[in-house]
């Protein structure tokens, strides 16, 4: 833990103001990390401008929004979008007249996935179109931003965007298989990763999850320096996950979810801010805790360490306020069940000889094992079914308030940030909660 370089203190500088702008580099979705940092600039009444990754028509064709469906995504952002199609990663670009590398991956099926090569020098041309492209149209966005932002205001860039799965039908079911599949239906992460499909993936995900954040630092270079000579400010944030430190016997531990595939795209992400950080640039990336989002969902049992921040905010000066939040998870679960008795799951979890050996930090993200999986998997479904609704669980109740408190820890700490990578962990969280709802 010591090692880590996490938020310790709950900032108390204030840059962001009214006039100021927010540009959400990444669409709008529900459940998301996003939604909190948004919410605390609208707060600080600062104009909000959005952008969008564009649609797909049936042919490929990558076009902007209608005008039904930007203004369905102005309403939601609260803002303005420039209509320019910020679609990330190679998946479904290539030179014309030759295949994507989503068509490379056609021929693949569950039984010949894991020896099927892929033409690799065909994947780099496909890589090469993407990348121009998005430079492209990210050059564009940004002259019109150029005309929206005026000297001496003050500029917080937030990139939200992360994925990369190409839309290969094999794939889908060799996820189930990784992240949700059990006993005779597990499959090792590893054998992904070994595979020409998984390296391919990987390859994606760096091109979505980090390179853009590369590309947003270096295309809006010329807007920086004009805000800095008159007078303003700009930052730079975006969504990491490394692990989180969550309250186990007493005391803050680092665990992770295992096998979390992206993780290699976020370890990059990481080195991106660094980067920008020793040219004098303020970038930051967060390592927020885990919740339950339309993509976390995939995971299975990525949720079990957020059940923990209960104990979390009665720790961290918790009060009335906190003991509430227990009486709303409490009422989410079934008769004759019991928060505590969900508590002392997660910490025999947590405690396992299974899951110790998951909480190498150098050596993150680990592939998953059978025993891992079954456990991991196993206690998230007993879990869910010990609620009076599924589709009513404490995680959601605390999802939301972690989206609450990364976005204020979020916002407020570029005022002055401490370094390139901070972790949220869950004493922070608790701590800002706490102090907000007192």
């Amino acid at each position: 833990m010591n090692r880590l370089p996490s938020l310790s203190q709950l900032p108390q500088d204030r840059l962001f103001r009214s006039g100021d702008v927010f540009v959400l580099f990444g669409e709008l979705f529900g459940r998301g990390y996003a939604t909190g940092l948004v919410h605390e600039a609208r707060a600080a009444g600062m104009e909000i401008i959005g952008i969008t990754v564009g649609r797909r028509e049936k042919d490929n064709t990558l076009r902007p929004l209608t005008d039904e469906e930007l203004a369905a995504a102005e309403a939601n952002l609260g803002g303005k979008i420039i209509n320019v199609p910020l679609m990330a990663g190679f998946d479904a670009d290539a030179p014309a007249g030759e295949p994507t590398p989503t068509e490379l991956l056609g021929g693949m099926t569950l039984q010949n996935w894991t020896t099927s090569t892929i033409d690799w020098a065909q994947v780099e041309r496909c890589r090469q179109v993407g990348t121009e492209r998005f430079r492209r149209s990210l050059a564009e966005v940004m002259e019109q931003l150029e005309g929206m932002v005026a000297n001496g205001r003050n500029v917080f860039f937030a990139h939200t965007m992360a994925g990369g799965i190409p839309k290969a039908k094999v794939f889908l079911a060799i996820a189930n298989r990784i992240y949700k599949g059990r006993g005779d239906r597990h499959m090792s992460s590893q054998v992904l990763l070994d595979s020409d499909l998984g390296k391919l993936i990987l390859q994606n995900f760096d091109e979505v999850s980090a390179n853009t954040f590369a590309h947003l630092i270096e295309g809006s270079a010329g807007l920086r320096q004009r805000i800095e000579a008159s007078g303003g400010q700009v930052r730079y944030t975006a969504y990491g996950y490394h692990g989180t430190a969550v309250l186990v016997e007493g005391e803050y531990v680092w665990q992770t979810y295992t096998n979390y595939t992206q993780g290699y795209a976020k370890m990059k992400l990481e080195g991106i801010a660094q980067a920008a950080w020793d040219q004098g640039i303020r970038a930051t990336v967060f390592n927020c805790p885990e919740i339950r989002t339309n993509s976390s969902d995939v995971f299975a049992g990525v949720e079990l360490p957020l059940i923990g921040l209960l104990r979390s905010l009665k720790q961290e000066n918790g009060g009335n306020w906190a003991q509430t939040q227990w009486d709303t998870c409490s009422n989410l679960l079934a008769d004759g069940v019991t928060l505590d008795a969900l508590l002392a799951t997660t910490e025999r979890f947590h405690t396992s000889e299974v899951m110790r050996p998951f909480r190498n930090f150098d050596a993150w993200p680990m592939p998953n094992t059978a025993a891992q999986a079954d456990l991991t998997i196993g206690t998230s479904d007993d879990i869910v079914r010990q609620h009076k609704d599924p589709k009513a669980l404490i995680t959601d109740v605390l999802s939301a308030l972690v989206v609450e408190s990364t976005g204020y820890l979020m916002f407020h700490t570029m005022a002055n940030p401490p370094g390139p990578v901070l972790w949220l962990n869950h004493d922070i969280i608790a701590q800002q909660l706490n102090q907000v709802h007192a």
